[in-house]
């Protein structure tokens, strides 16, 4: 599960159009846009499958090249395409089996995992179920991204994982875990070929290393040169179809107006996440179409310390009643994004057992409203000392962000806040979230967060629960008991209607609070060529193969 995501930063993203819904595209209902005056906006989750070859296809990712492709060290949007995971994302967030073709719970802390018979590494050896207990362990491991997925398995990875037959791995926890399969629809759940791994050792991943997956691309030896372009071939023996595509190159374009022209230009067939700035270029005349989908990102701004005004939540409420939702969505996504009302996103439940549950409770919170007498009697009700401004850490470069620090730092103001900007080096603002140093001095950090897969209780835990319980993001000690203990009951429950009551009990607490004040949803964007169809459009694009489909028209 992928959370935080500052520029090309952290823990675990977006496609967006105007009000552009390609006649061809199954759209999804209910997609709106944002608070007044935007106009609808047609959410579609996938374009409909290629049906004619392409010799090569140049994708760029706007986040720069990774350092790795190994999916327990990194996320990306290369790795989906390489390596299959054991459940199957969906375009429209609901998952489905993938290399397991059964995956349940038999009893409440009993795990069992079926694999299918018909699924090879690109070097044609079978997937085993070795290969299946490798990949998890390397997955639950404490250096792994997704360690937190594996929190409830037994720490003992012999034990916790283990082989009980030629295609069966059970997995034992020592409490009942409603998040544990949904996890396995993300990249914690990808399989790589035990035999292979081993021998890379730490190079597994890497321009050097390598991988041996079962995608429907594959890095082959020399594919991938540092600095450079990553070329992918198609896996002719996909167990669930040859790509369309012979070539899939990887380009490295973070510059938005670089990306902008060379996309409009033809000079690259397509991206993923490109910037709402560009939207008029995008839906002008051009090699391509923009493509807006349904997407768990937010902007938001949270607290980066446990003293000092930031840490009040009257401080956190008024700043949120000073900001203009309108003003916001319209001049920092270019109206492709919505009003959202707490830290997590509808789309997160959409596809879960109890959706109506959630959704309701979700619907009961306020609306985010502009009140500056409300915020201002806020203010002065407060014991913060406001007699020196208050510090917001952004990353430097990023005009989403910078335009961000603006408008917060102008409400600020109107209500008798004084905000100072902190534009931060990209190694300066990541030493933030794993160096309590690093924020001495900030009071506030923006950032762009989203939820990688379908779950309630993943983004509000890094929150709101406190830090030895997982709370890695909660700065200002926040420290309710109640919420930890409705979050608790809800992660332990033995069935969906417990869980989802547990979860909305918490949320009626946490979202007064405003750990992280939200200050818009965005969509999620995708620009491609007309001479292309077949890809996913949605945030699912994170942990499916999203180029599967992907082929001419």
């Amino acid at each position: 599960m992928k959370i935080m995501k500052t520029t090309a930063l952290t823990m675990g993203a977006i496609v967006f159009t105007g009000v552009l819904a390609l006649a061809s595209c199954a759209p999804r209902d209910g997609g709106t846009g944002g608070d007044g005056g935007f106009g609808d906006v047609t959410l579609v989750d996938s374009l409909p499958a290629g049906t004619q070859p392409v010799d090569e296809v140049t994708w760029a990712i706007v986040e720069g090249e990774p350092a790795t492709l190994d999916p327990a060290a990194s996320a990306n949007l290369i790795i989906p395409n390489l390596c299959d995971n054991l459940l199957s994302l969906q375009p429209d967030f609901s998952i489905e089996p993938g290399i397991a073709s059964k995956a349940e719970f038999v009893d409440p802390v009993t795990f069992v995992i079926t694999l299918r018979e018909d699924v090879t590494f690109w070097n044609g050896d079978s997937v085993t179920a070795e290969d299946v207990a490798y990949s998890l362990r390397r997955s639950m491991d404490p250096a792994s991204q997704w360690f937190a997925a594996f929190a409830l398995v037994v720490p003992d990875p012999e034990v916790g994982i283990v082989v009980t037959g030629p295609n069966e791995v059970t997995v034992n926890l020592v409490a009942p875990d409603t998040t544990f399969r949904d996890a396995l629809a993300g990249q914690g759940s990808a399989v790589m070929q035990k035999e292979f791994g081993e021998k890379a050792g730490d190079a597994l991943g890497t321009a050097e290393g390598g991988l041996m997956c079962t995608g429907p691309y594959q890095l082959e030896e020399g594919g991938w040169t540092p600095g450079g372009d990553i070329v992918t071939t198609a896996n002719e023996d996909h167990w669930r179809g040859a790509p369309l595509v012979d070539t899939l190159t990887y380009t490295f374009v973070t510059d938005s107006s670089t990306l902008t022209t060379a996309l409009t230009q033809g000079e690259i067939d397509g991206a993923i996440n490109v910037p709402p700035s560009g939207r008029a270029a995008f839906e002008g005349d051009g090699a391509g179409s923009l493509v807006v989908g349904p997407s768990t990102a937010s902007y938001s701004f949270g607290p980066a310390s446990a003293t000092g005004p930031a840490a009040d939540p009257n401080i956190r409420r008024a700043l949120s009643l000073a900001i203009d939702r309108t003003q916001y969505i319209d001049t920092v996504v270019s109206g492709l994004g919505a009003a959202q009302k707490t830290i997590v996103p509808e789309l997160s439940f959409q596809s879960m057992d109890e959706a109506e549950t959630y959704q309701g409770a979700y619907d009961a919170l306020p609306e985010p409203v502009l009140d500056l007498d409300e915020a201002k009697r806020l203010v002065e009700e407060s014991d913060a000392d406001l007699s020196t401004p208050l510090v917001l850490a952004v990353p430097a470069g990023a005009t989403e962000f910078q335009q961000t620090a603006t408008i917060i730092q102008s409400a600020a103001k109107q209500i008798g806040i004084d905000i100072e900007i902190d534009a931060m080096q990209a190694s300066d603002f990541g030493a933030m979230f794993y160096d309590a140093g690093a924020r001495e001095g900030i009071d506030f950090v923006a950032t762009q967060g989203y939820l990688e897969l379908p779950g309630v209780l993943g983004y509000p835990s890094l929150f709101m629960l406190p830090e030895e319980l997982g709370g890695v993001f909660n700065w200002s000690g926040y420290d309710e008991p109640d919420v930890t203990a409705h979050m608790t009951a809800a992660r332990n429950a033995t069935d969906a209607a417990a869980a989802a009551e547990e979860y909305v009990a918490a949320q009626e607490i946490f979202a007064a609070d405003m750990l992280q004040v939200t200050l818009a949803g965005t969509y999620h964007l995708t620009y491609i060529s007309d001479d292309l169809t077949g890809v996913t459009t949605s945030v699912a694009a994170y942990g499916t193969p999203w180029a599967l489909h992907l082929g001419g028209k």
